[in-house]
């Protein structure tokens, strides 16, 4: 009896010690209370009560914001409305990311263009600093029209990467044939709207038009689910709704597969896993195994 009572509450000690800076946390529609404006020199501004965010960028400057909360491991989704008319140079992004050199990072950034030409939605993901596992697509409606809904989801078995609930990218973890993941950093949610015209709009080619600035994109209905790091040791594995917790092994079932293959084939316009001429010596190893 002694010793099931020594197993047991070394057991319990264990789960505190894994667990002490996790939290479950919901947080919804109220960037006052979710964010906070970190650049922009008043560039960023919450509206209507905190249910909008607008960033601008002019010549001078662009803007961005930040989560208050850290993340391990999370469903992200936020609304967002991109840059009108000609956007060229301009880039949006709605990302996580830890600090530091060894940092993990995923990304979601939306190129602009000049006016009648498509956004370019940039993805990727680093992990323990390394990065170079882009994929690249078109939308298949008007992201400047009307807002739509980007979302992350981060488990320890994948990363899902939807636009309005429909999957454009899957990335899953592959630390069994030595391919980092990131699962041991916290990150913080990031968007900002910069100005990256040497790269960014058809290879830099296409600039920034300064006299249409100043540029604007919109946020709102951000939507946080996840464990947050904190010092209150409570657990990550229980919430009050089934719902909330789906994201914790979220993987596409049939329907989600059939649409991620319609994207890959309608929308896709740059996968690293098909770029020979950049990877001479081999493909990496997760785009043989996928």
């Amino acid at each position: 009896m002694a010793s099931f009572a020594f197993s047991e509450s070394s057991a319990m000690l264990l789960l505190l010690v894994l667990v002490t800076y996790l939290a479950v946390a919901t947080s919804a529609a109220n960037f006052y209370q979710d964010v906070d404006v970190t650049w922009g020199d008043q560039r960023g501004k919450i509206l209507n009560g905190g249910q909008l965010l607008t960033l601008s960028l002019d010549k001078f400057s662009g803007s961005g914001f930040q989560s208050k909360n850290e993340y391990l491991f999370a469903r992200i989704d936020m609304q967002l409305k991109l840059v009108p008319g000609n956007s060229a140079g301009t880039v949006t992004t709605f990302y996580l990311s830890s600090q530091g050199p060894g940092h993990d990072e995923i990304d979601f950034e939306f190129l602009g263009n000049s006016s009648g030409n498509p956004y370019t939605v940039h993805t990727n993901v680093y992990a323990q600093g390394k990065g170079n596992k882009e994929q690249q697509f078109h939308l298949w409606f008007d992201p400047t029209a009307a807002f739509h809904t980007y979302s992350i989801v981060w488990n320890p078995q994948r990363i899902i990467f939807l636009v309005d609930n429909s999957p454009i990218r899957v990335f899953q973890n592959s630390e069994a044939i030595g391919v980092p993941f990131p699962k041991t950093q916290p990150m913080r949610v990031y968007s900002s709207l910069w100005n990256a015209d040497d790269w960014a709009t058809q290879g830099g080619r296409v600039k920034t038009d300064w006299t249409k600035a100043p540029f604007t994109a919109s946020y709102r209905n951000y939507n946080a689910n996840g464990c947050v790091k904190s010092s209150a040791g409570s657990s990550c594995a229980s919430t009050n709704s089934v719902n909330d917790q789906a994201w914790q092994t979220q993987e596409l079932d049939s329907a989600g597969r059939n649409r991620l293959r319609w994207v890959e084939s309608k929308f896709m316009i740059y996968n690293y896993c098909t770029d020979l001429k950049r990877f001479p010596q081999g493909l990496p190893a997760e785009c043989k195994r996928s």
